[in-house]
């Protein structure tokens, strides 16, 4: 009997020591089961999927130039005698902004002049000599011929002398420093003196570079913010009022041969822009020629519009897709059809519901890995 009681613990011993071990497992796998979970979880960065008032724009930068603006050029090659503006003075049209010498312009309407009367003469008196029978026709022809050359000549010398004073041919502030007293004004088609620049500085616009990819969106009417570099932080606002419709560089144009290679080979390796304009408000007068303006142009905007980070979303070739998180902190790639984007979050239009969970960043067990262009995970 004592043997049997001496086996019977023995045997007790044993079947505690394999419960304990089986309890010790149990626990071990629950442990390594919940640190595998909350490891899966904190892999998943997620974003909740919310409602906002969105907006999408076009960005670019353009340069703040006036509505109106003329460049005073002379008509006549002279020497200028006077300027009477300065940079900055407001001016009228039709007022005298400068003089040219005009010496010699004026001796040459006098001898024009002396020409005329002395053709005038020749002509009565050859028309007296015909209209009696004395004179023949041709001598009456020549010297009609000879005094309507002559008042010709006149009405061009007193033109060049008439040129000889400058007037504002718009109403306007002058913009930069003019031409000083003493320098040779050139006439030209090509390459005139540019004596002043006169500029309607209170409507300003600005003339930006759009690209290709953008210019779709663009459209006349459209509402756009811009800031320049002196005003840090001031907002202006502007209106689409023009958008050309060829690209800055002309590519299209391919007549000129011998420019067709090099054209064709720069718009296949360069980006094509095209110009839009923007009709600037700026009533306080704060704004000046020439700075650059970065535009925010707003091509569409949506309130109360079903939302996610653009970070969340991925692509495939069946399209967008984004990775649902579940309560249990496992994923699944769901299909959504986008609507507008801004600069961070992306509209959903089917796919996903109010406070719904998406993932932003998706990393695997072991290794990091980026499906964004490689569908969803393996489920």
């Amino acid at each position: 009997m004592k043997l049997d009681v001496n086996k019977l613990k023995k045997k007790r011993k044993l079947l505690i020591v394999v419960f304990l071990i089986h309890v010790c497992a149990i626990g071990g796998y629950l442990y390594y089961q919940h640190t595998v979970t909350a490891q899966n979880m904190k892999a998943v960065e997620t974003a909740d999927v919310t409602r906002m008032n969105i907006k999408s724009t076009v960005s670019a930068t353009g340069t703040i130039s006036p509505v109106n603006s003329v460049e005073v050029s002379p008509k006549i090659t002279a020497r200028i005698s006077t300027v009477t503006v300065k940079e900055n003075d407001s001016v009228t049209k039709g007022e005298v902004v400068a003089t040219l010498d005009g010496k010699d312009f004026e001796a040459k309407r006098d001898q024009a002049q002396f020409k005329v009367t002395n053709a005038q003469l020749k002509y009565e008196r050859a028309k007296y000599l015909y209209e009696t029978g004395a004179g023949s026709k041709q001598d009456y022809d020549d010297a009609k011929f000879n005094y309507d050359t002559a008042i010709s000549n006149l009405s061009e010398a007193e033109s060049d002398v008439a040129e000889t004073v400058i007037t504002a041919p718009m109403s306007g502030t002058v913009v930069g420093e003019p031409k000083t007293p003493g320098t040779m004004a050139v006439q030209g088609n090509s390459n005139p003196t540019v004596i002043m620049r006169i500029a309607d500085t209170a409507t300003k616009q600005i003339v930006a570079k759009i690209d290709e990819t953008d210019i779709g969106k663009i459209k006349v009417g459209q509402d756009a913010v811009f800031t320049v570099d002196t005003y840090t932080n001031k907002t202006f606002t502007a209106r689409v009022s023009k958008i050309s419709q060829t690209d800055t560089g002309n590519t299209w144009d391919t007549t000129d041969s011998s420019e067709t290679t090099s054209s064709s080979s720069s718009s296949s390796a360069s980006v094509i822009y095209y110009y839009v304009t923007l009709d600037v408000d700026d009533p306080n007068d704060d704004l000046r020629l020439g700075m650059t303006a970065r535009v925010d142009i707003n091509t569409s905007q949506k309130d109360n519009a079903l939302v996610i980070p653009i970070a969340a979303l991925k692509t495939n070739n069946n399209g967008s897709y984004v990775l649902l998180v579940k309560d249990d902190g496992s994923t699944e790639a769901v299909n959504v059809t986008t609507g507008i984007y801004s600069d961070e979050y992306v509209e959903i239009i089917s796919g996903l519901s109010e406070g719904d969970k998406v993932s932003v960043t998706y990393t695997s067990a072991g290794k990091s890995s980026s499906n964004n262009d490689q569908g969803p995970p393996p489920m």
